[in-house]
């Protein structure tokens, strides 16, 4: 493996730490509606023959700070979705009301607050671990090259570069997400 396709590995490996990680963090609930609360959630269409995500059966919108709007795809399955989602026991309590699923999101207390919060930060790490071990996995590939020294120095030091960075972005994510659990 040469130097360009050795570096261009490991950020495409690090991009890909950082959006799992997004994604990740989208599930954990802040005081906002947000329709990433939802959209993963599977739930059992068709008479229990088919799973599929709520995203794939009915648009999910914002309807306000307090209130997610779930509009399905076919009208028929609307109890199974309402179904599906109070058997994920996310805390969420969806109501039919015509062809929508309404569902309120609860205002968060304070010792809720503190445990998503705990949460993110398991999260958080996780995506550190992650971020490490692609950064050792590049190192071994370093060593593995038969290259000069100047060489071996300088691609260790851009494989740093890229998991400081990656790194900084993590941190950053938790920051945003932490200000946005702690907002009333």
């Amino acid at each position: 493996m040469d130097e360009q396709a050795l570096l261009s590995d490991l950020r495409s490996k690090m991009a890909k730490v950082l959006e799992v990680l997004r994604t990740d963090l989208g599930t954990v609930r802040t005081g906002r509606a947000a329709p990433s609360l939802v959209e993963n959630i599977v739930v059992s269409v068709y008479g229990n023959t088919t799973k599929m995500r709520v995203m794939e059966v009915a648009t999910v919108a914002a309807q306000d700070n307090q209130t997610l709007l779930l509009t399905p795809f076919d009208n028929s399955i609307i109890g199974e979705i309402r179904k599906g989602i109070e058997d994920a026991n996310v805390g969420l309590n969806p109501t039919i009301d015509s062809q929508f699923i309404r569902i309120s999101i609860p205002p968060l207390s304070e010792e809720r607050r503190k445990e998503l919060i705990h949460l993110m930060r398991q999260k958080l790490e996780n995506g550190k671990i992650m971020v490490r071990q692609v950064r050792h996995e590049g190192m071994d590939a370093i060593k593995k090259m038969e290259s000069s020294e100047d060489t071996t120095s300088r691609l260790e030091k851009e494989v740093q570069k890229v998991t400081d960075e990656t790194t900084l972005e993590i941190e950053s994510m938790g920051k945003k997400k932490e200000e946005e659990l702690t907002q009333i």
